[in-house]
């Protein structure tokens, strides 16, 4: 919901950092797999019970995120370099909750459950969408410059990145944070199949 927001704002930044890491030699893959193997470490902090840690690496995992793109837009896009940001993106996304289920069985097993199938019928919605937007030539750009079509929701990235943030933070909150996010998550994925019916309908 406020990725189209925060994009205007954090880019020029982004860019200018991904431009001087470019200049050094670093490739926007390398970027990717560095923040990749941060939001690792921050899951295997997370199940220790090391929350602070896990927080600051959850941070350098998303700041990752962006730099990696912004390397990859001052040197030269790639189908890998697309298909890897996504596919690690969605791994991330995956082992967080799955970090606090492992840390907390008993207290965080049934809401990360919840949270996890909320993350996988957004993700669905927001995937097979792009595949279809990918074959009908559409684009968009509304959220950056992404490597498929970005269908917006109400649960996108800097939502899912609070959250995890807070989650780390407040980990005793981590159920009632989890159920109330899964529930937004079924919301926006509701929307985005509604909104793809509508736009693959004409």
């Amino acid at each position: 919901m406020f990725d189209a927001r925060i994009r205007p704002l954090i880019d020029p930044l982004l860019n200018r950092l991904g431009l001087t890491l470019a200049n050094a030699g670093v490739g926007p893959i390398f970027v990717t797999l560095v923040g990749f193997a941060m939001g690792m470490g921050a899951a295997v902090a997370i199940a220790a019970g090391y929350f602070l840690l896990g927080f600051v690496l959850i941070a350098f995992n998303r700041i990752a995120d962006g730099l990696d793109g912004a390397v990859a837009r001052a040197t030269r896009k790639t189908d890998l370099g697309g298909y890897l940001d996504i596919t690690l993106d969605f791994v991330f996304y995956g082992v967080i909750p799955l970090a606090f289920a492992l840390q907390d069985p008993a207290a965080n097993a049934l809401p990360a459950a919840a949270l996890l199938c909320s993350f996988y019928a957004n993700g669905s919605a927001f995937l097979a969408f792009a595949i279809m937007a990918e074959r009908r030539g559409l684009s968009t750009d509304r959220q950056g410059q992404k490597s498929l079509y970005y269908l917006g929701g109400l649960a996108e990235g800097t939502e899912t990145i609070a959250l995890f943030l807070l989650m780390a933070l407040l980990p005793d909150w981590f159920p009632v944070l989890a159920w109330a996010f899964a529930a937004v998550c079924f919301v926006s994925a509701g929307a985005r199949v509604m909104i793809g019916v509508k736009s693959l309908d004409r």
